[in-house]
């Protein structure tokens, strides 16, 4: 009988050797007739043993390259900021200490310079996710890290007025004709917040210019892209030792809320990203405040931890005009700013928000409804009190809350759970189901600063539905700025 390579037929010899099966046996080699269905008995099973430990090596090389191990290195101390030091005194003297701090700084700024995947760092307002503004492949890490749609623009960070100078001169860089070159100044409107504001939570629009180093990516398609120069003098120093403009949004998974800690980056991120800064609690609790004085009258693009009086008590801006809503865009419109376009903020809960004006009695008998409703499917709740709901609604009586409530180990304050007895058919009681409640306190900063932990700490304890009591957005820019993210975080807003 003539002999037959099988192993040659079925290709699997790469595959066999690679496992170390052997492959002299006489009888794969040359077969007689009364044992061919012996024989290939015998090579399913080498295919099917070789073809799995091959998919199980190819399996795990993709899942190593796919996911990325992610750190959390603590940079606390450089909060403080470099005294009376310039940033570059300051960067010099950490450097050559050799602090751990430093070096942190350090392998950042070279990860920023060199690789696609961004770096978490901390701000004043919240933590952002940086990338080198001037290249296409860095920030599109952000956009795949994040998950973001890329019709959404993202913010510059600069550390200096001299960098943004850079950016919006690009040609004038190291040119024996600079000075003859056009000079692209920034527009006399922006002198006078930048005055008052910079650093700080403030992000103003400027045209982008021709030949512009910043990456297409950056700004969407538009002609103009948003500049900030961040407060925290460890964010400042991070974009000083990188020596480039950074694009940073937030650094959170998009449409989530925005995170106000390491901790919140780590949770949102894990595996897409490597290096988290952890530079302790962010001290605002909102965003930057977004505005646009290329248009006539200038117009605040979205409300931030800069207040809409603040500044129209600036030169130029006293008919500063409101140009953002609480919702969202149109489909076919193109956001000028982040923030504008799509839902944002939101937890995997469903999330309720009830008007400032809402009577506290009405607000518990919905929130009773809804308990009872088995189409609403609420086993865990939870409530977030600003300024007039009392603890737990009054959804079980005072004494009872008071014997049976337990305070909750976690970064938000002031969280304790409770039960609920939820009244069946006939007035009896059934069951009961769990209340979790936290107060933010009555003053809009508090209520800023708190608001992304608390709608964060409760998704983690995997409640059904959060309730929040809103605040006047006619008390304060501040509170202006908390509903703003509450109505784009809200799956309903309703007063009663």
């Amino acid at each position: 009988m003539t002999q037959i390579n099988f192993l040659a037929i079925f290709n699997i010899e790469p595959l066999i050797a690679s496992d170390g099966i052997v492959q002299n046996d006489s009888r794969l080699a040359c077969a007689p007739e009364w044992c061919v269905i012996d024989v290939f008995a015998n090579i399913t099973l080498l295919f099917t043993r070789a073809f799995a430990g091959h998919c199980q090596r190819s399996c795990a090389r993709f899942l190593t390259t796919m996911s990325t191990q992610t750190r959390v290195v603590p940079v606390e101390r450089l909060s403080q900021g470099p005294g009376n030091l310039s940033l570059a005194e300051w960067w010099e003297k950490e450097r050559s200490q050799k602090t751990p701090e430093s070096k942190a700084i350090e392998e950042a700024a070279k990860l920023l310079q060199s690789s696609d995947i961004p770096v978490a760092f901390p701000t004043e307002t919240v933590y952002g996710l940086g990338a080198d503004a001037t290249r296409s492949s860095s920030v599109q890490g952000i956009y795949r890290a994040k998950q973001r749609p890329s019709d959404n623009p993202l913010i510059v960070h600069v550390d200096s007025l001299d960098m943004l100078q850079r950016v919006l001169n690009p040609n004038s860089q190291g040119s024996p004709d600079s000075t003859k070159t056009p000079h692209n100044a920034l527009p006399s409107i922006y002198k006078p917040l930048i005055d008052r504001f910079w650093p700080g939570a403030l992000t103003i629009i400027l045209p982008n210019p021709s030949g512009s180093v910043l990456a297409p990516e950056v700004t969407s398609g538009l002609t103009t892209f948003g500049a900030r120069m961040p407060s925290s003098p460890l964010a400042r120093l991070l974009i000083h030792a990188t020596d480039r403009p950074l694009a940073a949004p937030s650094a959170n998974a998009s449409t989530k809320p925005s995170p106000t800690t390491a901790q919140h980056v780590y949770h949102d991120l894990k595996g897409r990203i490597e290096l988290i800064l952890d530079g302790g609690a962010s001290g605002v609790g909102v965003e930057s405040t977004v505005v646009d004085g290329l248009c006539n009258p200038p117009a605040i693009l979205r409300p931030g931890g800069i207040g809409i009086e603040e500044i129209r008590q600036c030169e130029g801006w006293e008919n500063v005009a409101v140009g953002y809503k609480d919702g969202t865009l149109d489909v076919k419109e193109v956001p000028r700013a982040p923030g504008m376009k799509y839902r944002h903020y939101s937890p995997k809960a469903r999330v309720v928000l009830f008007e400032s004006t809402s009577n506290p009695a009405g607000v518990a008998k919905h929130v009773q409804a809804d308990l009872k409703d088995t189409a609403i499917g609420a086993h865990k709740i939870g409530i977030i009190r600003t300024r007039n709901w009392k603890l737990g609604l009054e959804l079980a009586s005072e004494d009872d809350i008071a014997n049976t409530m337990n305070p909750i180990s976690s970064p938000i304050e002031k969280l304790i759970s409770f039960p609920i007895p939820v009244l069946g058919s006939g007035n009896s009681s059934s069951r009961t189901k769990m209340a979790y409640d936290c107060h933010l306190g009555s003053d809009a900063v508090s209520i800023a600063h708190g608001l992304f932990a608390a709608l964060r700490g409760l998704d983690e304890l995997d409640v059904d539905v959060i309730y929040v009591e809103g605040v006047s957005d006619r008390e304060g820019d501040l509170a202006a700025a908390v509903m703003n993210r509450l109505r784009k975080a809200a799956g309903a807003e309703m007063r009663v």
